[in-house]
Order: C-alpha cells, then structure tokens, then sequence
C-alpha cells in the first residue's frame, strides 16, 4: 500500500487488496503497517490520535470503526486477517479469557519503560496495535510494537521519534491461527532478532513484519533483514510494507514479500499498491527443521 492522509481511501484500498489476496487463493492475510492512515508531523499525530480507539477485545460486540473494518473483512472472506497496525488507547488486558474459544494466543510478558520515557506525554501517546482475526470475524491476538523507531536517517524528513506519538508495549505475541502459531512483530521489532528466537522458542512457524520501511533503511537493510530472520529461526516471514510516494512526500521503501525457512524469496512486490501470494509448504519447514536442528545446538539461551 502506499497509504496517506485520507482514511477512507486507505480503507477503499486495502478493501480492494484483500479481495485481489482472496481472489488469488489467500487464506492468511497481511496488512502493512499504519495502513489506515500515513502522515508526518503534528498534522500526522493529531490525526492519528483523533482516529485512535479503545480496545474491544474478542468477541465484544461494541467495537469500533478500524476494528470493525477489520473484522468485517476476514468474516466477509473467511479468512485470517492480521491488521497490520491501527492506533488504540487502552493498553491491552493479561487476563487472556476476553479472547473466546480454543485459539487463545501464547503471550509473554517482558518489561519496557513505556511510561518512564515520556511521562508528560502519556496522555496524548497511543499504542501502535497489530490485530489478528479468525475467519469468524473475532478478534483472537493483539501485539503492540515494542521497539519505536526513534532515530536519524539520512532523507528528507531527517529524524523520525515515534516515542512522541506511541509508547511501546510489554509483551510477545504468537497468534493460534489456522496455519499454526504466528509470531507478531512491526516493522523497527525487525532489528532485534532476540525478539525472534523468543517468538520461536514460543512455537512460532511463522512470523509476521507490517511495515514502512523509509527508502534509505529499506535499500540498504529490508531484504537482508527479512532473510535473516528466516533463516536464524527456520520460520516463514511474511513482510508487509507501505512502498512509494506518501501524501507528506515521505519515501517509503515496499518490496513486500514472503520469505520460505531456508531464507528463499518466495514472492516479493517492488512497491505501489498490489498483494504478494505465495504458498506456504509446512513440509518444507519440518524439512528445514530436522536437517539442521537449531533448537538442540542452542549453547547460549
């Protein structure tokens, strides 16, 4: 996607990129990250403060517009949908029973500074929340970002601080979907792979990145970044990305793309709007898996 300012074009379009997904055989789902909406600056915090909402958890009938969009979506197609990242008020409750059914997902709790960091900005500050939906249309994970990208890069916006306009979240997600466990992760979460050996050792078979990578990081780190999670963790990567020329003239890298546990490019999307499908073989995986056991070499852990 390349995602902007107008929130009803950003929904028009991921609508029409998840039908073109189902169209094409798509049963597990990937939205980018920020997909909703895309702007820099205050004008960019305000109106994603103003569009943030409060968590509703699974199954609650009172839900909001984003999460109703969402779930919407996967029930109308019937299939898993992982909504990339929508801004949500409420942090998110440890009392896994407000997701129904049998496919709870496999949390665990870590420590983060989320209110330290910035206690006179709290009150304004969201959370950066990936969502995952069964075919069902309930809610059955929820992931916030942990790592915020605040650093300098060599474009035209110059810096990014998104401990401005997020604080991060506390705990590491693996989605019970029907493809199996699938780790969660967004975007910057990509540059610290400890995360995923977390997310493996938890069962993970497949991890999931939303993102918006700008252009420089992108060229320079997206691809190898993407391969390296796979191969370390013998998992399927799905990435997500926004690609191209935003409203705010920001630059954003794309090549959405899967990648298969050996660190293959299964498909990838250089940028602008369109989905990337491909096959996920799990034979390959057990394959991968038994000819180098990682998990029983593991000295440091």
């Amino acid at each position: 996607m390349v995602s902007g300012s107008d929130l009803s074009e950003n929904l028009r379009c991921a609508e029409e990129l998840i039908f073109e997904a189902v169209n094409k055989g798509a049963t597990l789902i990937l939205l980018p990250e920020v997909f909703a909406v895309l702007e820099s600056g205050e004008n960019g915090l305000e109106k994603m403060v103003s569009c943030a909402q409060d968590y509703r958890g699974g199954g609650d009938d009172q839900i909001t517009f984003l999460q109703q969009f969402l779930s919407e979506q996967a029930s109308r197609h019937s299939v898993t949908l992982i909504g990339g990242t929508i801004p949500l008020n409420s942090r998110p409750s440890v009392d896994l029973n407000e997701f129904r059914g049998s496919n709870k997902p496999v949390v665990e709790l870590i420590k983060t500074s989320s209110i330290e960091n910035a206690p006179n900005l709290i009150d304004r500050r969201v959370r950066a929340s990936c969502l995952v939906y069964s075919p069902d249309g309930s809610c059955i994970a929820r992931y916030d970002k942990i790592h915020l990208f605040d650093v300098q890069v060599r474009d035209r916006q110059a810096e990014y601080s998104e401990s401005l306009s997020y604080e991060p979240g506390e705990a590491l997600v693996c989605a019970n979907t029907n493809a199996g466990l699938v780790g969660l992760s967004v975007c910057y979460d990509i540059r610290f792979p400890e995360l995923y050996r977390r997310l493996f050792a938890m069962g993970a078979k497949i991890l999931t990145i939303p993102s918006a990578f700008t252009k420089v990081t992108g060229e320079a780190h997206w691809l190898a970044l993407l391969r390296a999670r796979a191969i370390e963790n013998q998992c399927f990567v799905l990435a997500a990305a926004q690609g191209g020329v935003h409203s705010d003239l920001r630059e954003t890298f794309g090549r959405s793309a899967i990648i298969d546990p050996w660190g293959e490019i299964l498909t990838c999307l250089e940028s602008g709007p369109g989905c990337a499908v491909a096959t996920l073989n799990f034979s390959r995986l057990e394959e991968v898996r038994a000819s180098m056991p990682i998990s029983n070499h593991m000295v440091l852990r």
